[in-house]
Formats: structure tokens, sequence, C-alpha cells
């Protein structure tokens, strides 16, 4: 294969925007499947012409070339060894909209979401939805012929695409439709093959609706010849695609979501062709294991009531009349196919349920076992009539294998996703994992089913193709392929001259790093395990804030995949293969616009934290060394608070002296654009004066924030308190979280501090007494980060589970009531690490309790502690306010803004000159 270095100048001179950095690479090494192959360089075409150049280029040169959307490919079917070509970047655009035709011309990077918000407004929206929708593309789905959870109204990606504008590996341009197809000798050729394999294409083909495995040779037989559908699902493997116009549906506006539950996941099974005669447009399989891992990650309260079970099938039911609708609910619930059911009329219920199923993926990155799983049999179909006795039997197989899993899929059409818990990590693992997938493969044979349902076969499964078609299927796959692509430029290695199954295997192996900062408890203390979490299903490449959701604002400012939580995970994944040194630019690269805002640690399904990856990172690359001024200063922020405290109008006028304070803000790494809060001129600590009383004691955790800039806030908290009943003490000496030295990679001095502050609250903890936070990302850093850095310490784990927020201990006491506050607007901004690691639920009921009027903000407000204040930072700062803060603010100019975060009321004040106040300020001024 051509050199790197030529091949990047030959892309270069034909004016094409190339990656070749080591960082880059490594992300675009690996999709959401098991797979990692580096390319050469990934091209970012802008436009048609350049998809044509970058064909010539690798034409000319005899370099591959392979197609990616959003890179959620499951089967490795969007990685390859020579060009990678991203159309997410560029080429995503709604070119055209038909109301009338029903129809959409779009490009191959428009993401499904904005198809579907672009053509919402006209009544009709795209088909299919497959759990990735909020950031797949439609040339990705129709490259795996993708389905989702609605496939019994309306089909596959084949059944919803009109026309296809691509090109072919030789050059040519080739069209599809119904005005009739153009495209050179290609379709004579392809023709002329189906013509030797006649009885071949005609029997062994479209045998049950989800036979996605191979090519769709039923739409090229004469009497039904399709190129446009015969494309679809073709995994780039035959042409490029450039434009496609897709077909349009009308939604009906009204839906019920039955829940049936079952003893388990066999008669869940068992049960679905009899669901299916109801008519749904919906029948979703889920086993009770896979609930038990999001149970176990996010709290009971993260899976609404259930009917009793074992598994579950979540059934939709659609139509036009609200009444007729909730009858046929009705019937279904009382047909007796379940051992019990629910009928879900809220509509936010259902969100919750399908927000479940939609993370499935995710939430089976974890088995069982509760050690890592992983794709590659995520994706077989049986005809739905088989389907019960074919879990049965998968079941079985899967124990004789000494393995766990916790199955989920499209039930309605015999379709079963699954990861495994495959031991990759153990010498011989990718021997077990090929003895596995060819046992699964000869199974699924034996049910007459397809090894894909939906995902493609890419490199997972495309040798298995022979345990499910002929000796002469085969040969006719090798022709199609030919015809199309001699020269087999496009995605060697798939379908056709397949690839073994246990070649390039990213997770195989062992990567022990040995001497590092945090203790990574969920994950056997191996930071290879934990960055693995990562399955590629690109949740953060998604806007999450419909869901309430945080992650991943950076991505969201940038829509750069290097700023995306999965493509810091695929840099780390390759710092852990040994490829790249902790202190790589493409490392620090891919690390620098994170907020360290946690967002991913409760939003992505993966439970994957970046927040304490980059922390290690920064460990790993200065310990000993000099670093970056911020980490001197505002990495340090409460030593030199605690020494400003001591001449507090000092320090405040040697910021703001003309000439001075420049000068300093530089010094300390701060953009010029910022503003500097003011230190207090009486520090909390220096005022509180302790009561005795007969109240209940609470031990107030007044964070150096709180102490040294806002004073008010932890004065607000007492009076509420003593309102509430109980009466506040502070630790004894000086306490701080260390939270700035943690999120600046100091994590030695951080270690320190947290054990002087544990130790100080251990005996409150031991007694049973309440440690009240004020100030959220460092109530957050006792009750989490705690166990990271002191693990296995007794003390930190009773001050972790002592740990309340203000609203979590309200709500826990007797006869307590908000003030009425039902004349109130509020904009509500919850810290990021509120919502990630606290939850902010406490906080929303005793708001909803004292009737004020909530509009509750997703997303980060942007400043996350020292980030949006450091050098460098502040344009992605103020665009990730701009993504939902700012608007909010501007929309409701009255309202009151509540932020517990320091960092969320100093970013308001900063951006808008608005005041913003603590829940405790909201409740102490309520009440006078």
């Amino acid at each position: 294969m051509l050199p790197m270095t030529e091949l990047v100048d030959a892309l270069e001179k034909a004016g094409l925007e190339v990656r070749n950095d080591a960082g880059t690479l490594g992300m675009y090494a690996s999709d959401a499947s098991l797979y990692r192959i580096p390319p050469l360089a990934v091209v970012r075409p802008r436009h048609t012409d350049e998809v044509a150049a970058a064909l010539d280029v690798a034409r000319e040169t005899g370099v591959p070339l392979t197609s990616r959307g959003a890179g959620t490919s499951v089967a490795g079917n969007a990685v390859g060894r020579g060009i990678v070509l991203d159309f997410s970047r560029h080429l995503n655009r709604v070119l055209n909209i038909d109301p009338e035709a029903r129809t959409a011309t779009v490009e191959p990077g428009t993401v499904h979401a904005v198809l579907q918000k672009a053509v919402t407004p006209h009544g009709v929206r795209f088909g299919p939805d497959p759990s990735t929708h909020p950031r797949c593309t439609i040339g990705g789905m129709i490259g795996n012929n993708a389905c989702g959870s609605r496939s019994l109204a309306y089909g596959r990606t084949s059944d919803n695409v009109a026309a296809l504008e691509l090109l072919t590996a030789t050059g040519d341009k080739l069209t599809t439709g119904p005005n009739g197809d153009s495209g050179g000798p290609v379709i004579d050729n392809v023709r002329s093959v189906i013509g030797r394999h006649l009885a071949t294409a005609r029997t062994e083909f479209d045998r049950f609706g989800r036979q996605v495995s191979g090519y769709a040779v039923q739409h090229l037989i004469p009497e039904r010849f399709d190129l446009t559908r015969a494309l679809v699902g073709s995994e780039g493997t035959l042409a490029v695609i450039t434009k496609a116009t897709v077909k349009l549906v009308v939604d009906a506006p009204v839906r019920v979501v039955v829940v049936l539950g079952f003893r388990d996941i066999v008669a869940a099974g068992e049960a679905s062709p009899a669901v299916v005669a109801h008519g749904p447009t919906s029948c979703e399989g889920l086993d009770s294991r896979l609930l038990d891992v999001l149970r176990a990650r996010r709290g009971p309260d993260a899976v609404p009531p259930l009917p009793r079970g074992g598994a579950w099938l979540f059934v939709e039911l659609a139509g036009d009349d609200a009444g007729e609708v909730d009858a046929r609910a009705r019937k279904l619930a009382a047909d007796g196919i379940a051992d019990d059911a629910l009928v879900v009329t809220d509509p936010a219920t259902q969100a919750r349920l399908w927000r479940i199923r939609e993370d499935g993926a995710g939430l089976a990155g974890r088995a069982p076992s509760d050690r890592p799983a992983w794709p590659g049999w995520e994706d077989a179909a049986v005809p739905p009539e088989k389907l019960g006795a074919y879990l049965a039997r998968f079941d079985e197989l899967v124990a004789s294998y000494d393995m766990t899993s916790a199955p989920f899929g499209h039930f309605g059409d015999g379709c079963m996703h699954v990861r495994l818990d495959l031991p990759l990590d153990q010498p011989g693992g990718t021997k077990i994992m090929r003895d596995f997938l060819t046992d699964a493969a000869r199974l699924v044979g034996e049910f007459g089913g397809s090894l894909s349902g939906e995902h493609g076969d890419g490199r997972a499964r495309s040798e298995l193709l022979p345990h499910m078609y002929s000796p002469d299927a085969i040969a006719l796959f090798k022709g199609i392929k030919h015809a199309f692509d001699p020269g087999n430029l496009l995605n060697p290695g798939v379908l056709v001259d397949p690839d073994p199954i246990d070649a390039d295997v990213r997770p195989a192996g062992r990567f022990p790093l040995k001497q590092l900062a945090m203790a990574y408890p969920h994950d056997a203390g191996d930071l290879g395990q934990a960055v693995h979490r990562c399955t590629g299903v690109g949740k953060c490449r998604a806007d999450n804030s419909a869901a309430g959701g945080v992650m991943c604002p950076s991505y969201l400012a940038t829509l750069e995949e290097k700023d995306s939580t999965r493509g810091r995970a695929r840099v780390l994944q390759e710092v852990v293969r040994g490829e790249l040194a902790w202190s790589h630019p493409s490392v620090h690269d891919a690390m620098d616009l994170c907020l360290s805002c946690k967002g991913c640690a409760s939003d992505c399904p993966t439970g994957i934290d970046m927040a304490t990856y980059k922390s290690e990172v920064l460990h790993q690359t200065y310990r000993g060394k000099l670093r970056p001024r911020s980490h001197y200063t505002l990495g340090k922020l409460p030593f030199w608070a605690r020494l400003a405290g001591w001449a507090p109008r000092l320090a405040n006028l040697a910021i703001r002296l003309p000439g001075l304070g420049p000068i300093a803000l530089w010094l300390a790494g701060v953009d010029k654009r910022r503003s500097v809060p003011a230190f207090a001129r009486r520090p909390f600590r220096r005022t509180f004066k302790p009561l005795t009383t007969d109240r209940k004691p609470v031990i107030l955790f007044a964070d150096s924030f709180s102490d040294a800039f806002s004073p008010e806030v932890a004065e607000s908290t007492v009076r509420v308190l003593r309102a509430a009943g109980y009466e506040p003490r502070l630790p004894s000496g000086s306490v701080c979280c260390g939270l700035t030295w943690i999120t600046t990679g100091q994590v030695d001095k951080a270690r320190s501090i947290l054990t002087r502050t544990v130790t100080a609250l251990a005996p409150a903890a031991q007694a049973g007494i309440p440690i009240v936070g004020i100030e959220p990302s460092c109530t957050a850093v006792l009750r989490s980060d705690v166990h990271e850095l002191l693990p296995g310490n007794a003390d930190a784990q009773r001050v972790a589970g002592s740990v309340r927020t203000l609203a979590e201990l309200l709500a826990q006491t007797p006869g307590w009531t908000p003030p009425d506050l039902s004349d109130v607007e509020v904009v509500a901004q919850p810290h990021c690490h509120h919502h990630a690691v606290l939850g902010w639920k406490a906080d929303a009921d005793l708001l909803a309790a004292s009737g004020a009027q909530v509009q509750r903000l997703a997303g980060c407000c942007g400043l996350a502690g020292n980030f949006g204040v450091e050098r460098g930072h502040y344009e992605v700062s103020v665009a990730v306010a701009a993504q939902n803060l700012l608007p909010a603010l501007d929309a409701a100019p009255g309202a009151v803004v509540l932020a517990d975060g320091f960092s969320c009321r100093t970013q308001v004040a900063d951006l808008r000159e608005r005041p913003a106040v603590h829940l405790a300020q909201l409740l102490d001024r309520a009440s006078l």
C-alpha cells in the first residue's frame, strides 16, 4: 500500500480536507464494533466533487476507501485500512422536502434527528428509527439497512428509500429510482451475474422480514429488479452514496404503550407473534438482567414501575382516535398473553421507557457478571414464530461458554440484540470468541435465520455467511461485488473475501498500566477496562438536552469528533495500548476541551467517566514537571482564597487596578475577557457562630467557594437549616474537598487534602450526623470522587454515605414543608455534578411542592469550574452557554435564576450581568 505521506500529499493536491494526525487516526480506527483498524488518512468532503476526487486518488493509488457516517456501526462496517470518508462533518444537509410527494432529499451525512426536525412541520417523518436516531446518519442507515423499533409499522430503510445518487469505484455516476437507473455497464454486468444464479437468487433470499445478511439479491431478479433497494444494505462495498431521496410517512397522533410482563425472556419471545397479531407499531423485548444493570448504575428510580416478571415486551399501539387506541391497548393487556400487564398513556412515562430501550446497547456493555460485554453476535434474527425456541437454545449456548448476557431487541420482527462477556482480556480469548461466533452462526442457520437483522455483517459476521448461505450464493455475492467494484477498493474485507472475524480485535489482550493516580473501583483498578467502557454508540454526539442530559457540551460546541466523549475514549485506548504517550499532543488536544462536567458519567449508558480520565492524563503528564500557569493559580484556588481572606480588600484591589489587574490575570492563565469574582470582605467561617440548642445537629461543609466568595449563600443555608429544626456545626479545622487540584491533575495533593477532610468529618459520620454540602461540585467529591482517591478507606465510605444536599436533607425531615413559591417563576440551571453525581430529583420535588413555576435547563452552563476561565477556552465556554442557558435567560427576563453552583452563578453574571441564587437563598428569602 502507498506510504501515508505520499497518499496525504495526493489527497491535499486534490484540494481535500485531510486529517492524518495520530489522534484522528486513533479515533477513526474504531466504530461501535470490536475492531480496530487505523486508516492512513481521514478525508472530510465538503461537496460531491470532493467525494469524486477522493475516489480518483484511491483508484490511482490503489488505496482502499471506506465511507463513514456517525461511526455507530456495530459490526465493523465503518473502519478501513486506507482512506476513511467522513460524511458527517460537512455533507450533512437536508437539500429538499416535497410534502406532497412525501419525500426528502438529503446528503449522506445528514443526521436522522436533523431530518426529522426538518420534516416534522410538514406533518410527516422518516419511518425507520434505530435507537441511535439522535446521531446516526441517513447514509449509514442505508449502508446497513437499519430498521429500528417501529419497523412493524414503517419497515426497513430499504422500504423507505426512493432514489439514490452514487459514485462507483471506477468513477462512474450511478443514479437509481422511479425514473429509471443509469450508470453505464455496471447495470448490465449485474443483470448478467444474476442470470447465472437465478435459482439461488429466487430461493435463498427474502424468506422473512429481517433477513439482512449478505446482499439484497431478491431485488435484482428480473421480475422485481429494483437497484435502489438492492444497494441498501450493501455496507459501502458496491458504491459511494452522494445523495439520497427518502420516503416520508404520516405519523399517527395517538400512542399508547402496553408493557407485558413474562417469567423470562424465552416466554416473551414465544408470545411475540400473538402480540403482533394486535397490530402494534412496535414490540420490543427486554430482559430483567439488562434492567438490573441500569438500577445498579443509576439507582432504583431509574426504572419506572413495571408489571411483575423477569422479562418484558414494550408494545406500542398507534392510531388517529384516542378512544380506539386505548380500547385496543386494554384488549391486548387483558388478552392473557402475559403474566401481568400495564397500560401506559402518560407521554413522559412512555418516553422514559423508550429511553431505556434506546440505551440498551450501551447498558448491555456491562454484562450481568459485571464484566465488560462486547458486540459481535449482537444482531441475529430468526423468523418471529421461532424466536422463543431460539432464545432458549441461545441461552444454553452462552452458558456452555461460561458467559452471561442480557438479551433485548425487536422481538416482533424476530431480531435479538445482545452483548457478551467474551474473555478477550484472557489468553486465548480471541479463539474462544471465534469458536462461540461459529457455534452461534450454526445455531441461527439451524433456525433458518439471519446472522444480521439490521446492523449488517461487517467484519463481525461476513466470514460466517457460509453457515447461512450455499456456496452458489457466496459465489453470487462475489459476482455482484466484482460487477460494481472490480478493483476491490470499496470497504474490502466486508461481505466478500472477508477478513477473519478474530482479526484486529480492539480489546483483545490486557493493557495494565502501573502507578495510576485513580483507583477505578468499578473497573477492578484497570484503566484499560475503564476506557473500553466506551462501546462507540456515540450518544455523546447527540444533543441530549430534550431528555435533560448534559453530555457532551464540548462536542455540541465544536462538532469535532475529538471533542466528544467517544473521541477522547478512543484516544485514551491508544494510550493504554502503548501507541500514544500520556504527553502526546493528540492526547492533550482531545482532552483540552473536556469541561470535566461528568455528564458522561450519568448520560452515557456505558457509565464512562471522562472527567476522572482527564485528571489521570494531567497527573501522568505533569507529575514532577512544570505545569501550565493555571494549575498553580486556579488549580490551587482554595489556598489563594484562604490567603486573600486575611486581606480581601487588598486582594480585590490588586485584581482591579488598571495595569496591574490584566497582568495578574495573564500570570494566572485567566482569559482577559473574564471578570474575576471579588473575595468576600469577611469569609463565612470567621463569622459563623454556633448556637447551643436542642436542635438536631448537622455538619455544614462550608466549601472554599462559599466561604471565600459567597458567604451569603452559606448564611442562608444556616438559616434554612435552623428553621427546619437543625443546628449546623462546622468541621474542626480548615477542610477542603480538593476539587481544583483534582480537575488540574494534581492528584497526590488532592488525596492528601481529602484525607484530612475525611478525618475531620469521620466522627460525625460515625455518629450518624448528616453532612450537608452547599456547593454541588464539592459535595459530589465527598460522595463520589472520594472512592477514586481513597479506595478501601472505611472513614471515606462512611462520609460518602452521610453526605446530603440541602434538598435531600429537607426531604428527609419529618414535618418540613417548603414555603409558598407559587408566584415565583424560576429558571433553574442544575450544576453538572449535581445532575450527574448527586441527582437533582430532590430539588425538583421540593420546588414542585413549593408551587414554583420551574423551567429546568439541560446542559452545562459552560464555565465548569476553572475551564471557562482559562485562556483558550472562552469561545467554547460561551458556545456551551448558548446551547441552553443563555436562550432561557433571554426568554425569561423576569424569572429568578436558580443556580446552586458557584461557577454557574458566575457565568450568568459574566455573560448576562444578572444575579442568580442558590436554593438556600430562594427558600430563605421566601421565609422572611
